[in-house]
């Protein structure tokens, strides 16, 4: 994995600083954020998250966010891989750190399956959003 590519390792950082040029760390310079929302959150990026696994900018961003705020994931996979029993033991990892689960829900999948998997709806996702604002008193949500 190159530098450019997010998760920068000690030895991407140590080579910044030798050349005189330290860059942001952008998986970290992505905290000013309020809340994080990540949808769809499909089962390879839940088994990763779950696990620990930082290889891509997603990741990164999770596994350094600041547990005083809120992060919501909108699982989306395939029925059998939802009904899966892994898939809800790393549904409740994810709740065992403080994220907040917007159920998937029943409907036409992409692979054309009827069944639970698909995410919700963007409309119930952004009232979540807007509640949790809310509760939180953030300016500018109404």
């Amino acid at each position: 994995m190159t530098p450019q590519a997010g998760c920068e390792g000690a030895d991407a950082s140590l080579r910044g600083i030798v050349e005189g040029s330290i860059r942001p760390i952008l998986h970290i310079e992505l905290w000013w954020a309020d809340l994080m929302v990540v949808a769809p959150l499909d089962a390879n990026t839940l088994a990763k998250v779950a696990n620990g696994i930082c290889d891509n900018l997603l990741t990164c961003v999770i596994h350094a966010w600041d547990l005083s705020k809120p992060l919501l994931f909108c699982p989306a996979m395939n029925t059998a891989m939802w009904e899966h029993p892994i898939s809800a033991q790393q549904v409740e990892q994810l709740k065992g750190f403080g994220y907040t689960e917007i159920p998937c829900v029943v409907k036409k999948l992409v692979c054309g399956d009827e069944g639970r998997g698909a995410m919700a709806e963007v409309r119930t996702i952004l009232e979540r959003v807007k509640e949790i604002l809310e509760e939180l008193d953030v300016p500018g949500q109404s």
